[in-house]
């Protein structure tokens, strides 16, 4: 029988962790939504004790009745006696993105009353969330996520907690629609030639071969590649030895469907033949 996982998923109400709960249920987890913090022991022992069936489980802790989040970090520290793969998701997105949400669904924040502005309850939310917001292995920023693309991280992430060892993600962005509140590093390659300004080129990605074709040929693009490439093979050790298990690093170029692509596959794919890693791309500013 294999060891049991938990997932934690957390974030701001408004962030997608509904979406987050209902794709582990999907997968076959046991889900409880606003399980208290003070509850997560009880329910290792409860798991562990079942010796006739392997359970994987995921539940949210969130702010919605604050009295039941409680010690979190004196709960997460007993979570540790028990042999079980436990893995924090955390979800967020910015300020406007949030207000804008509960605007179109006309829903009331848990946190708002009449003494107490959306704004008001935004920032006292993250406030609460903090120590689950630094604990957490994977940060996921979904204001420029749809609901399709965040199921399919959250499968990812399922996968990720079964890999041994570090997960590194290479993410493509585009500075237009603002930076990634969620990368570790980020590099900018708006100074790289830019396959926007070649008509027969404008219309394609950086996943088309034409793309990519016209990028190899382009000295500064090695630079850049070698340079990012050395810089992650230099500190990734150090970060596996500091038992860090994710990693994101952002690639960033004006609109994020040229240059950033082309360099997030390229570093993708030359990371990828290290098995001691799990190692994944994503484009934010793209469907794919």
């Amino acid at each position: 029988m294999s060891t049991p996982k938990f997932f934690i998923i957390s974030g701001t109400s408004g962030s997608g962790k509904t979406i987050a709960l209902q794709v582990l249920e999907d997968l076959g987890f046991y889900c409880i939504d606003n399980l208290p913090a003070s509850l997560v022991p009880e329910m290792a022992a409860r798991v562990l004790g079942n010796n006739t069936k392997d359970h994987n489980c995921a539940f949210s802790i969130d702010s919605r009745n604050q009295d039941i989040i409680g010690d979190l970090e004196d709960s997460f520290n007993s979570l540790k006696a028990f042999n079980i793969e436990t893995r924090i998701i955390f979800l967020d997105a910015d300020d406007d993105t949030l207000l804008k949400r509960y605007s179109e669904t006309r829903r009331k924040h848990p946190l708002s009353d009449e003494n107490t502005s959306l704004s008001e309850a935004i920032h006292k939310e993250r406030d609460l969330l903090k120590y689950l917001q630094r604990s957490a292995d994977c940060r996921i920023d979904t204001a420029s996520t749809t609901p399709h693309e965040l199921r399919k991280l959250i499968k990812d992430e399922t996968a990720v907690i079964s890999e041994r060892g570090l997960t590194l993600l290479f993410q493509s962005f585009g500075f237009k629609y603002g930076g990634p509140t969620d990368a570790d590093f980020i590099f900018d390659v708006r100074c790289l030639p830019n396959p926007h300004w070649q008509p027969e080129l404008k219309a394609l990605t950086g996943l088309d071969r034409p793309v990519a074709d016209f990028l190899d040929t382009q000295p500064l693009c090695t630079d850049m590649y070698l340079d990012i490439k050395n810089f992650v093979e230099t500190w990734l050790p150090h970060f596996i030895q500091d038992n860090r298990n994710y990693i994101t690093v952002g690639i960033g170029c004006t609109g994020g469907q040229h240059r950033s692509v082309y360099l997030t596959q390229k570093l993708k794919q030359h990371f990828a033949n290290n098995e001691a890693i799990h190692t994944l791309a994503r484009h934010r500013e793209m469907s794919v």
